[in-house]
């Protein structure tokens, strides 16, 4: 990644103005500018710069003659699998070969990459559960494939689609619930990533407040975990959340 990208993301992280949901720590509609950029600027692919002249012969000449240790699916079979077109296909490709030319990328590179885009702050345990949700075949690495199908998901899905896979970040050991523990590991991570530099300043109880607020929104039953339907239906009665979900629309 290009030093003026980093320079970017972290002059982005600066200008984060208390723009997280209270309740979850996602992104609020007021800074829908910021987290936009943000977002394009974690995926580099995504990034127009990241692939300044992409010809279709070029890329689906990868396609067919690469000789990295994974081969893809054909485009065609990804644009069928997922709800990105075939020129949105070719842009994430190049930028996910130029940042892993072997065709894979195992969770130290993950953490690496990652790591790039908030130097304030120490995004190592945040990057393994992101890493984690993208691995969806649990083989320690995650493929082009794992890449966008995670990505048709979170950009172009539809609001349960999108929920699902959240919750799935949430439940970090995949019992079907959220426990307490499980949120406050998520917030912490939230926290250690983002460093000193949010404004107004997080406190050091920041975390336990989040998870407080979380499980009194979506605890229903007041069990003491989360369910999938209790999530999805207590999001889906927040307007802050609602709004969050629509950030990523189109940004590719």
């Amino acid at each position: 990644m290009k030093a003026k990208n980093r320079d970017q993301s972290l002059s982005d992280s600066r200008e984060l103005d208390g723009s997280y949901d209270q309740l979850t720590g996602n992104p609020t509609s007021k800074s829908k500018k910021t987290i936009k950029q943000r977002f394009l600027t974690l995926l580099p692919c995504c990034n127009p710069s990241a692939a300044p002249s992409i010809s279709q012969n070029s890329v689906e000449d990868d396609f067919e003659l690469s000789t990295v240790c994974h081969r893809p699916e054909s485009m065609d079979k990804l644009q069928e699998q997922t709800k990105f077109t075939k020129k949105e296909l070719q842009v994430l490709y190049r930028g996910f070969k130029n940042e892993c030319p072997s065709g894979v990328v195992n969770e130290e590179n993950f953490k690496t990459i990652y790591s790039q885009f908030f130097p304030q702050g120490d995004s190592s345990m945040y990057a393994h559960f992101l890493f984690e949700a993208f691995d969806t075949n649990k083989n320690g690495s995650v493929s082009f494939e794992d890449f966008v199908f995670g990505l048709s998901i979170i950009l172009r899905g539809t609001i349960n689609d999108r929920l699902n896979w959240a919750f799935n970040l949430y439940d970090l050991n995949k019992d079907g619930c959220i426990t307490k523990e499980e949120m406050l590991d998520i917030m912490k991570s939230i926290y250690d990533m983002m460093g000193k530099y949010t404004y107004p300043t997080m406190q050091d109880d920041a975390p336990i407040e989040h998870v407080e607020n979380f499980f009194q929104k979506m605890d229903q039953n007041k069990d003491g975990v989360v369910t999938i339907d209790e999530f999805i239906d207590s999001c889906k009665k927040d307007e802050n959340i609602m709004q969050s979900m629509q950030l990523f629309d189109n940004v590719i």
